[in-house]
């Protein structure tokens, strides 16, 4: 079965970079670039296998969209890995806090890796 993975980032290279390199291990990929579409997308659409969350975004914060997924009774099960370059010890313990899967700063690892870690949390 094809996993789907959600990527919720609104840097346009990195986006693209993920997206390229998970849909060649076969996952298909769904791209959000902003938080207000990423919690209507929550809202009303079926959850994705997996989310790769920003904590950066416009409109609504990494946080929020983190907190909205754990509320929703359809996607609160899905795992959430946090792709940012936000490394201070308080944010990891807040999103440890709020239910996550993984937290990953963006900066200290590469794309292969990050493919690694979600094959690793879907297997």
């Amino acid at each position: 079965m094809n996993k789907t993975i959600l990527i919720i980032e609104d840097d346009d290279f990195v986006v693209k970079a993920y997206q390229v390199k998970l849909e060649r291990e076969g996952f298909s990929v769904l791209t959000i670039m902003d938080g207000n579409e990423a919690l209507s997308h929550i809202k009303k659409a079926t959850p994705a296998d997996l989310v790769i969350l920003d904590l950066m975004l416009p409109g609504v914060s990494g946080f929020d969209v983190l907190t909205e997924i754990r509320k929703n009774e359809k996607w609160k099960k899905t795992p959430v890995v946090i792709m940012s370059n936000l490394g201070q010890e308080q944010d990891i313990k807040r999103c440890q806090e709020i239910g996550i899967s993984d937290y990953i700063i963006k900066s200290d690892i590469k794309i292969s890796e990050v493919v690694e870690r979600v094959k690793n949390l879907l297997s």
